[in-house]
């Protein structure tokens, strides 16, 4: 039987929020996550469902799991999904149950997903800890964007304006951190995971 989080802290373990990681396109939340999986094990990033296709390097179940529109239309019609999102011609989603495994046994869990879906967990999940990782600079965030040379100009003109939208929901989240160093932003973004449940 799953052990609730009241289960879990009365075991020892401390009961754990949700830690929600959202942001421009192109503002390095990827790389903050990468550095943090692999210097902090500890912490579980949940892998999201994704329409759109591999990108070199990426591989099935490691960075997302990838799935025809056919099986996310599924996941989502049999409530799977935590929250999901279309972006860029393409959705992507978070899967439920995992999540809710983890959190349920103390273990702190870390969701990397854009506005529209944090908005969605903020409503499902109310207590769940919703972080903002801001660029330097907009002029910073328009040359990473425009630098990445992996998609065509009209991707790039939506993204920049998503980015726009995103960059003005900052107020909606509960911290904000500014990439202007990776190792900071993993030691600040580590320091709220782990900070404990009020």
């Amino acid at each position: 039987m799953p052990t609730s989080p009241i289960d879990a802290e009365e075991a020892g373990a401390p009961a754990r929020r949700l830690t929600v990681l959202s942001g421009p396109s192109g503002v390095g939340k990827s790389t903050v996550v990468k550095r943090i999986r692999a210097d902090h094990p500890e912490v579980w990033l949940s892998v999201s469902v994704t329409t759109r296709a591999p990108r070199p390097g990426e591989t099935d179940g490691v960075e997302y799991f990838f799935a025809t529109a056919e099986e996310f239309d599924r996941m989502v019609a049999e409530g799977r999904m935590l929250e999901w999102a279309e972006f860029a011609g393409n959705r992507y989603g978070t899967p439920r149950a995992p999540v809710e495994e983890r959190l349920r046994a103390g273990t702190p869990v870390l969701l990397e997903i854009d506005l529209q879906g944090a908005r969605q967990v903020r409503t499902s999940m109310p207590d769940s800890f919703h972080v903002f990782l801001a660029p330097p600079s907009w002029e910073e965030l328009v040359r990473r964007l425009t630098g990445r040379g992996t998609e065509p100009p009209e991707v790039v003109r939506r993204r920049l304006d998503a980015a726009r939208t995103e960059m003005a929901a900052e107020k909606e989240f509960d911290a904000t951190l500014v990439n202007t160093s990776v190792e900071d932003v993993r030691d600040e973004l580590l320091a709220l995971i782990q900070a404990p449940r009020v």
